[in-house]
């Protein structure tokens, strides 16, 4: 075929998909309908939760005994009384007893794709394989009663497509798509014999979509354009060194301020924002100055620092790394060395975070481990270490639901999350007993987690 065809072919192709209503984008919100699969139960056009204490999100206290009715994909109606529904309603009644109805759970920063599989596994498998593990780990993330991930990193814009059209289960994801990193950097996987690199050649992980080599303003305004296009909510780039990459110490700086402006002048142009990783004052210091509205980890940083941070406005997404004797990295590695050193400053991050009152999220941040990612609920109720029952539960429901919603018009799920509340999107968990009084119930999801509803779907119900 000749070459000069092909564009011509891509157009009419294009043309042809628009025409039928179908997306070219993989990332952005879509109407075309899944296609026809098993015949299923049908849906409850409504579902009356009766009998239950709220805890709503924001409140330091569960309700008195209420009933919550949820009609199609929002709360509706939330009452201290009985609520009568019209007798040709398709509901389903679930009698609470007393027992705790609450929002769903949000991670603030997960790898979805890499979350359940080793390191070696992903640089070296079929991306189909890694799609399969992701499928998988993403229904187990929303039977812990995780409705909602904000993904910082990696080819997740077609799991996320799968389970909007419902041919997967799973959570809400927000998709920053290939995260952005200078050769060298964080996001920087290649061999060193891959080094240096031919001009136009690129690595597996940029193949399929997992990681962007980008280095220099030019280079990274694209690759964030990229990524935009792709569907990306928010952008991700590397701004220090990290501990599973194998070139960068963690005091390393990544970029310059202005790379890392290209691509916050290009996320605003789409009405967005960018978050970066980062450990050390110099590299939160940097990225701040050039525009950057979040910091994710910032372990090594300083009183000065943090101070900064408040008086931006900055968000702080910090995850409770400690040594507890259990790694994914050998002994004395490298690797292991560097994260021994990044979870010594945990204890003084948490203190600095709440001594500024800093918008802090929360979020997890595994890789490469099932065992870890399985202790997802166990991650946050081990936030009691610095902060009480409640102030953890509203950090993981309403507070990350403010951090995803800083994606403005990018968001792809517009509505109000995090809380129960008479229009807030039906993302909702009846817990067996008071999570506020005992906050171990969201370690054992299986047990303690009742009802999961995501989207006015019920997911999970062991009361029928």
């Amino acid at each position: 075929m000749s070459l000069r065809r092909r564009p011509v072919i891509r157009s009419l192709l294009a043309a042809c998909l628009l025409a039928q209503g179908l997306p070219l984008a993989w990332g952005h919100a879509e109407s075309a309908a899944a296609p026809a699969g098993p015949a299923v139960a049908a849906q409850p056009s409504a579902v009356l939760f009766e009998n239950v204490r709220i805890f709503n999100g924001t409140a330091d206290q569960l309700s008195p005994p209420s009933h919550v009715l949820v009609v199609g994909k929002q709360i509706q109606t939330i009452s201290s009384t009985p609520i009568a529904v019209p007798a040709d309603v398709n509901l389903i009644k679930v009698n609470g007893a007393g027992r705790t109805l609450m929002p769903g759970l949000i991670d603030a920063h997960t790898h979805i794709m890499f979350s359940s599989l080793s390191q070696v596994a992903i640089l070296t498998s079929d991306v189909g394989f890694v799609n399969v593990a992701a499928v998988r780990e993403a229904q187990a993330t929303l039977m812990r009663g995780f409705t909602s991930i904000r993904d910082l990193g990696g080819p997740a814009f077609g799991l996320k497509r799968g389970i909007d059209l419902g041919l997967a289960v799973g959570p809400r994801i927000w998709p920053s798509g290939a995260f952005i990193s200078q050769s060298g950097g964080h996001g920087d996987f290649r061999l060193p014999n891959d080094m240096p690199a031919r001009p136009g050649d690129y690595t597996h992980s940029e193949r399929v979509g997992a990681a962007a080599i980008a280095d220099s303003p030019d280079a990274v305004r694209q690759r964030t354009r990229e990524q935009l296009a792709l569907g990306a909510s928010q952008i991700k780039l590397m701004a220090g060194g990290g501990v599973s990459s194998n070139y960068d110490p963690l005091d390393v700086t990544q970029y310059s301020t202005p790379e890392l402006r290209a691509a916050v002048e290009a996320a605003e142009n789409w009405g967005t924002y960018v978050t970066v990783h980062a450990y050390t004052p110099r590299a939160v210091r940097q990225a701040i100055e050039a525009g950057v509205k979040c910091i994710d980890h910032g372990q090594m940083l300083d009183d000065a620092t943090a101070k900064l941070m408040a008086e931006k406005g900055v968000w702080w997404s910090l995850q409770p790394f400690i040594d507890d004797g259990k790694s994914n990295f050998a002994e004395g590695s490298p690797n292991r060395i560097k994260q021994k050193q990044m979870m010594t400053g945990t204890e003084t991050a948490y203190a600095l975070a709440k001594k500024y009152k800093i918008k802090t999220a929360w979020g997890t941040d595994t890789l490469f481990d099932a065992k870890v990612a399985a202790t997802q609920g166990q991650q946050l109720a081990d936030m009691v270490r610095w902060y009480s029952p409640v102030e953890v539960l509203k950090m993981a429901t309403s507070g990350n639901a403010e951090l995803l919603a800083l994606s403005g018009p990018r968001n792809p799920y517009p509505g109000k999350l995090g809380v129960v509340q008479p229009g807030a999107l039906a993302d909702l968990i009846l817990v067996d007993g008071d999570p506020i009084a005992n906050i171990r119930l969201v370690a054992d999801a299986d047990k303690n987690f009742l009802v999961i509803m995501k989207d006015g779907k019920v997911y999970k119900n062991t009361l029928r």
